[in-house]
């Protein structure tokens, strides 16, 4: 099998998040993953690991962890979700994507086992987008020999198919409503359900949060004795963390000073670097991994984690990508942008925002969150049956009184964000931030790096 055929499997495969209408809700088992793996060899038993769950910054915590590992000479192992552009990104060793034939290869052998299991009648039905996926990456895991996977939960965390491991650590970042069709409408429903990937006797590191969040969790870490590792030593304190240096600070770990200088920008960044630092910590004094400070700082300066507040430069103007698709992360986006990129406040220039989102997201919300801060937004169509409907997102500008235009394509909605937003200004500097959708963002980013960008209106 080509990776094109297999890329073309992949994508006609409905994602399961996605119900049809009339059709029923797919149900997800650690049970099917198990019996998938099993199949294949139990490739997860073949490297340790570390699994994080929570509502945002899991990807963060985890690449800055990876790049950790990396930094101390270990063969690390990173699976991530979604993707920006292309599958490959999810699965990484050493920082670097999936080859494309290893991809198609791991790609066959899970869809092969899955249609021979199903025919057994050995599993009820065929692997999902992210079952398929999440056992290719453990197969590439395991024959890259990795010396620890750090994996990041697709949804939920209980009956998410990262769960079928045996981790050394559980991290669980900041948790919020989101998916609360598939989770619960709740912060302790969510929080339960994150909190499935404890484990008896096992160590659990998180912050301080959403009372409702820490309650929950505390529950479960005591039902199952596990050891809670708290990060705020790890955090900043207030005067460092707007300090001069770029926001760089030190804090204390492994007994010496380490400079904090990560390139992932937002005050919320801290919260997931000092996750990242405390797991650091637990792998070097618990479990001997050869982790030294120099190593922490070294990776968390190299992290590389892309459209999170990330700026590219296009002639006058600057763009700003970030994957803000939920009301805490739309929060946190629209803080860095007044304090950081002086967006937003009173006599600030004007700002544009190309946006859209799925439609199982709070669109009213997220618009009363983000809207307000820009002169122009910009709807633009987004290639998911999940997307909203163009009168919805009109409808939402229009209920914060924002006036906004839908594009007939990303490169149209790139290409009139670029233009001047008033005939008098043609050679101010523009800013333009993209968000709202992974989507979104993904698309838009690929065509801003492409060599010779075509943002023609």
């Amino acid at each position: 099998m080509s990776y094109f055929q297999a890329i073309q499997q992949l994508n006609a495969m409905t994602p399961e998040l996605h119900t049809q209408p009339g059709q029923p809700r797919r149900k997800f088992s650690l049970e099917e993953i198990g019996t998938l793996l099993e199949a294949l060899g139990n490739p997860h038993h073949q490297f340790r690991s570390v699994l994080i769950a929570g509502t945002n910054g899991k990807g963060s915590t985890a690449s800055t962890l990876a790049s950790i590992l990396n930094a101390s000479g270990l063969r690390s192992g990173l699976y991530t979700s979604p993707h920006l552009v292309r599958p490959n990104e999810r699965i990484r060793v050493r920082g670097i994507d999936i080859r494309d034939d290893d991809f198609a290869r791991h790609f066959h052998r899970v869809v092969e086992t899955g249609n021979q299991l199903v025919a057994e009648q050995k599993l009820p039905q065929l692997p999902s987008f992210f079952e398929v996926l999440t056992a290719m990456a453990f197969l590439h895991f395991a024959e890259e020999s990795v010396d620890l996977a750090v994996l990041e939960v697709g949804m939920g965390g209980r009956l998410d198919a990262t769960n079928i491991v045996s981790p050394l650590l559980s991290i669980v970042t900041d948790i919020s409503l989101d998916h609360t069709e598939w989770l619960g409408p709740t912060i302790s429903a969510i929080a339960r359900e994150k909190a499935g990937i404890m484990r008896p006797n096992g160590t659990l590191i998180t912050l301080p949060q959403h009372p409702e969040a820490n309650q929950v969790l505390g529950e479960v870490a005591v039902e199952l004795n596990v050891r809670g590792v708290s990060a705020v030593p790890y955090m900043p304190q207030m005067s460092a963390a707007h300090g001069s240096d770029q926001g760089a600070y030190t804090i204390e770990a492994l007994g010496s000073t380490v400079r904090v200088n990560s390139p992932l920008h937002g005050a919320h960044q801290h919260r997931n670097v000092a996750l990242a630092v405390a797991a650091a910590v637990e792998l070097a004094e618990q479990h001997a991994f050869s982790i030294t400070t120099a190593a922490i700082e070294e990776g968390i300066y190299a992290t590389r984690w892309p459209a999170r507040l990330e700026t590219l430069l296009s002639g006058n103007t600057q763009w700003i990508l970030d994957v803000a698709h939920n009301p805490a992360g739309a929060w946190a986006l629209r803080s860095a942008l007044r304090t950081g990129f002086d967006i937003g406040e009173p006599g600030n220039a004007p700002a544009t925002l190309v946006f859209s989102c799925l439609k199982d997201k709070p669109v009213d919300e997220l618009a009363h969150i983000l809207f307000p801060l820009f002169e122009r937004v910009i709807f633009a169509p987004i290639a998911s049956p999940r997307a909203t409907l163009d009168a919805d997102l009109l409808a939402a500008a229009e209920s914060v009184g924002v006036s906004a235009i839908v594009a007939s394509s990303m490169t149209q909605a790139l290409a009139l964000a670029a233009e001047p937003a008033r005939i008098e200004e043609p050679n101010t500097p523009r800013k333009v931030v993209v968000a709202g959708s992974v989507y979104l963002v993904g698309q838009a980013r690929a065509l801003l790096l492409a060599p010779v960008p075509e943002l023609k209106a």
